[in-house]
């Protein structure tokens, strides 16, 4: 074998081994650069037609004061397509640490568990599970860096499902409850929109507080089918907004009260049919309002006030979360998970990790069309699987 021979051979070996380490190089960057996935969007619109799956590179170590996180299931309610149409009264931050450009990144409720701390962090340690303590951080994605104030540790007993859930619908429906009226067992509460998330959670709660609740709801083609959904979950009575037309509804519901007054109302519809419902409200009961789905003003009678007493109130948990320091967040979570509530009902949504950007952003637009037809009669979760490193 000739010397040009040998080193021609020696130059084919350089220029493969060359080739290969080229090869895993590239792997390893790809698979740097795709290690998570969050749902975008750029400016606000039709959620439909521009929220955009986007990959992005792995997380850095967190800085001090930070924690680097893993969601493991993430809620799309209501009020995210909201603040994805622009307009929710709270409004999500610009985000550049993602990709180095401006975006937002969509999701208010999720549950994570920390995998990195920073060295200031005290509290916390890698392993927790954790709620948002902030609005609007951000929680549609695989995994995030989020300030550890932003945070806050639930109980490990409770649920992915009980987790991810945990900090809109049964904190309001607690809140509502405690805040307003000091009620005792066997007093009784009226609320609309009952059948609603919240209005589950308020059933339930007053329930394992020896509270009776007069639950209204729409008329339906499965309303017997509803009504046994909402006893089981602890209603004393339900009726339909067509049952307010009967002129002996009042005597009715004095007769299921035994005459006790009706001193808090709980308001998430609106209109003519809960100006009708303040008629069953005894003397100094509190109105409290959290929503207006039929969009509908509230008019209410003069006598209410003069006569009556009547104090109206609106609620906002997220109002409340800015008033509350982090320990009693902590205990809020806490006396929740010990009720042992029952899950909503849901359908989690898997974004996985062997599809492209586009097909995660079809599946993703997909869900939320649904939800704007009314075609998801379940709260859909996200679960955004983390790319392989």
């Amino acid at each position: 074998m000739t010397r040009a021979t040998i080193a021609r051979i020696v130059r084919m070996k350089a220029i493969n081994c060359a080739k290969i380490a080229g090869i895993r190089r590239s792997f390893s960057v790809a698979s740097i650069l795709n290690a998570n996935r969050a749902i975008t969007y750029r400016s606000p619109g039709d959620p439909a037609s521009i929220l955009t799956a986007l990959t992005y590179p792995s997380l850095p170590p967190p800085a001090p004061h930070s924690v680097n996180v893993r969601f493991i299931l993430s809620p799309v309610n209501p009020a995210d397509i909201n603040v994805v149409e622009g307009v929710y009264p709270s409004k999500p931050s610009p985000d550049q640490s993602l990709i180095g450009t401006t975006l937002f990144v969509g999701g208010n409720e999720g549950l994570a568990e920390v995998t990195e701390i920073g060295s200031e962090v005290i509290g916390l340690q890698k392993g927790d599970r954790v709620v948002m303590g902030g609005q609007q951080l951000g929680t549609w994605a695989s995994a995030r860096t989020l300030l550890a104030e932003d945070v806050v540790k639930v109980p490990e007993e409770i649920s992915e499902v009980g987790g991810a859930t945990i900090t809109v619908n049964p904190p309001t429906a607690y809140n509502m409850i405690h805040d307003f009226v000091d009620l005792k067992e066997g007093d009784w509460l009226v609320q609309n929109g009952a059948n609603s998330a919240v209005g589950q959670m308020v059933i339930q709660i007053a329930a394992r507080k020896g509270l009776k609740t007069l639950n209204f709801v729409r008329s339906r083609d499965d309303l017997e089918s509803l009504k046994r959904h909402l006893t089981n979950l602890g209603a004393t009575q339900i009726l339909t907004y067509d049952d307010l037309q009967d002129k002996t509804l009042r005597e009715k519901v004095k007769e299921w009260t035994a005459g006790k007054p009706i001193r808090l109302m709980l308001n998430c519809v609106g209109g003519r049919d809960t100006t009708a419902m303040t008629r069953f409200l005894g003397e100094d009961a509190h109105l409290v309002s959290y929503g207006a789905m039929s969009k509908q003003p509230l008019s209410l009678p003069t006598s209410a006030f003069i006569f009556k007493n009547l104090t109206c109130h609106g609620f906002w948990q997220s109002r409340w979360y800015k008033q509350r320091t982090r320990e009693e967040r902590e205990g809020l979570f806490k006396r929740l998970a010990a009720m042992k509530l029952q899950e909503p009902e849901h359908e989690i949504l898997t974004i996985p990790a062997d599809i492209n950007d586009d097909a995660a952003t079809e599946r993703v637009r997909d869900a939320v069309r649904k939800l704007g037809q009314g075609q998801h009669g379940k709260k859909v979760l996200l679960k955004i699987e983390q790319l392989a490193e």
